[in-house]
């Protein structure tokens, strides 16, 4: 009998993890490369469908609604949730990790900073607004900035609905590029198998397992805040405001999660998430195709909790006592930074030196958790994703929405 999706996607991880350790034991080259540009090609199919996807469901999604008044109030919705999940994944973060204390006892083993982290300015409050604006909508594409193609969309659907007639040439190719993108998107998640194999296998071929030995109870500490936020939180918030079962939309989504967990990536996860949740799921795409891409881009549900996390920790480690108006300005400043971290590999690296310096913490401690940063984004993107599709059904039942198993 042929196997699910998700479960395909499940024994290519496992079989990715087996094969990096044996990679890693023997030293051999060859897997290790072959590995490599597997996983590569994956997530580049993944990358190249991402910006058509985007524009072309954006505009759909506008176009779907064909009232620009009901568009806002699904977007003011969406804001409201994506914001309050945030702040509680933050809040969860801190409880965590003021409950099992991590860093009491750690050593100060700081390695030495990537040069892009060093180099890297945090973004200020006009840069991120500005950065919603693409001077150049072809540059913002081949670059894909999201945040600027989310703004070109918006405005060109907007556009399409405000001259009408005349603009329904281009309303049915948008319209038709979302299904044909779609369709593209099936036959990537075909190879996804194989894809989340190589990634797992180049991982675990590189680092092996000794680095994660010290930093186990750090690790714990992240991973228990992040299984409460995905599965106590989330599924509460769905049950309250969606009334629809958790464990019956993870089931429709596992193709997704697991996509994003061997991805690190809730950019590149984008394609199948959508899949999973309007075909599946059952979710209206005028509702996918707006709260999906803008969840993808904002919604750091993992990231803001882990570093919340990381910072607190980092703060026991150097042997700094944080007073309680510290872990105010770490709960504020960690949600507002995760909300401005791009849907990219290890983005929270970034945009952790933002809630460093809020707290007077020095930059160079990264250094102490940069061993197991990769593994931890893993399950943070997970959680990201999964709080993305949590805010589709719960903004489409809002909506009026009835899903595929009603």
């Amino acid at each position: 009998m042929k196997l699910k999706l998700h479960w395909q996607i499940f024994i290519g991880i496992i079989f990715g993890v087996l094969l990096g350790v044996v990679i890693h034991v023997t030293g051999a080259g060859w897997p290790l490369t072959l590995s490599k540009l597997v996983g590569d090609v994956f997530v580049s199919l993944l990358r190249m469908a991402v910006v058509p996807l985007i524009l072309a469901s954006m505009v759909s999604g506008v176009l779907s609604t064909g009232d620009i008044r009901k568009l806002g109030k699904m977007g003011l919705k969406t804001l409201v949730y994506y914001l309050a999940t945030t702040g509680l994944a933050v809040l969860v973060g801190i409880i965590m990790v003021n409950l099992i204390r991590p860093g009491i006892g750690v050593e100060k083993m700081a390695e030495a900073l990537p040069e892009e982290v060093v180099q890297a300015a945090p973004p200020g409050p006009s840069e991120l607004i500005l950065r919603l604006i693409p001077t150049n909508p072809f540059k913002a594409m081949a670059e894909t900035d999201v945040l600027g193609i989310i703004f070109f969309a918006l405005l060109l659907g907007f556009a399409l609905v405000a001259v009408g007639e005349r603009a329904q040439p281009l309303a049915r190719f948008f319209e038709a590029l979302t299904a044909v993108m779609m369709r593209i998107t099936h036959w990537i998640m075909r190879i996804s198998p194989f894809g989340v194999a190589g990634l797992m296998a180049e991982m675990v071929g590189k680092l092996g397992l000794e680095p994660f030995i010290p930093l186990l109870k750090y690790m714990g500490t992240v991973m228990i805040g992040l299984a409460f936020h995905f599965l106590v939180t989330l599924p509460l918030l769905l049950l309250i405001f969606g009334r629809l079962n958790p464990f019956w939309l993870m089931k429709q989504g596992l193709s997704a999660l697991f996509t994003a967990y061997s991805t690190d990536s809730s950019a590149a996860t984008l394609p199948v998430t959508m899949a999973c949740t309007e075909e599946n799921a059952g979710i209206p795409r005028r509702v996918t195709s707006f709260v999906l891409p803008l969840g993808a881009t904002i919604n750091m549900d993992g990231t803001a909790l882990y570093e919340a996390v990381a910072v607190i920790f980092i703060a026991q480690a150097w042997g700094v006592a944080l007073e309680p108006v510290q872990q105010i300005m770490i709960f504020i400043t960690a949600t507002l930074a995760a909300i401005g971290a791009a849907p990219i590999p290890s983005a929270g690296l970034f945009t952790m030196i933002i809630v460093l310096e809020a707290v007077g913490l020095p930059t160079k401690g990264i250094g102490l958790i940069l061993a197991v940063d990769r593994i931890l984004d893993m399950f943070r993107t997970t959680t990201n994703v999964w709080g993305d599709m949590v805010g589709s059904a719960i903004i489409a039942r809002t909506e009026g929405a009835k899903f595929s198993n009603e």
